[in-house]
């Protein structure tokens, strides 16, 4: 499958109020820009120096998203391109966004990442965490809180999966009354049907565009 076929057959699937992000990790330039042919405009990114150097060799409009584990020290080479940051995992990362942010006067979109899975290499807040530290998002002016991101248990068991999404949903619901905190970005190429179901607004896949990790 192509990969622009690939995009038209979920945009088929998705609700118009769900974001389709294409997880280019790992890809060449030249498969995002097929990607971008297609008609997507959304991208992640996992890690910091790969993002720094696709992006100026791409289009202007493109919506870098970055996904993966973010180090304090590489916040200052993503905030030039990143149009939303879904994995702060910690207080100090918060931190240092704000700052760094603060330093190009500027405002950074982010989700807090929730660990919803069994598994314990996941990161993230638990979810009591991640409701007391959105609700004191005040002491990081240059950080604007656009809602929660987790991943789910690796597993076959999908009543699993959809009760860990079914978490992280019920928590973006009680952050609801925070302005602007409406996002929620669950579900990726094996699991994102569920996650729909579930309520998600933005899915991460990228096996299923551009095909598996060489």
């Amino acid at each position: 499958m192509s990969i622009a076929t690939a995009i038209e057959q979920i945009r088929h699937e998705l609700p118009s109020t769900v974001q389709l992000v294409a997880v280019s990790k790992f890809k060449p330039v030249e498969d995002i820009r097929l990607a971008y042919d297609a008609g997507q405009r959304a991208f992640g990114e996992n890690r910091p120096q790969e993002l720094a150097l696709k992006a100026p060799l791409l289009p202007a409009d493109i919506q870098w998203h970055f996904i993966g584990h973010l180090q304090t020290n590489k916040v200052k080479l993503i905030l030039p391109y990143v149009t939303l940051i879904h994995s702060v995992d910690s207080e100090r990362l918060l931190a240092e966004i704000d700052k760094q942010a603060s330093a190009l006067s500027k405002t950074v979109d982010c989700l807090l990442e929730v660990h919803i899975a069994r598994e314990t290499t996941k990161q993230g807040f638990l979810p009591e965490e991640a409701e007391a530290i959105a609700r004191h998002m005040g002491e990081y002016p240059n950080v604007r809180l656009r809602g929660v991101m987790g991943m789910a248990t690796f597993t076959d068991d999908f009543e699993e999966v959809r009760q860990e999404f079914r978490t992280l949903k019920a928590l973006s619901q009680r952050l609801s009354d925070i302005p602007g905190c409406d996002q929620v970005s669950m579900g990726m190429s094996e699991d994102w049907r569920i996650a729909v179901e579930e309520g998600t607004t933005i899915v991460r896949i990228g096996t299923f565009i551009f095909g598996k990790r060489n």
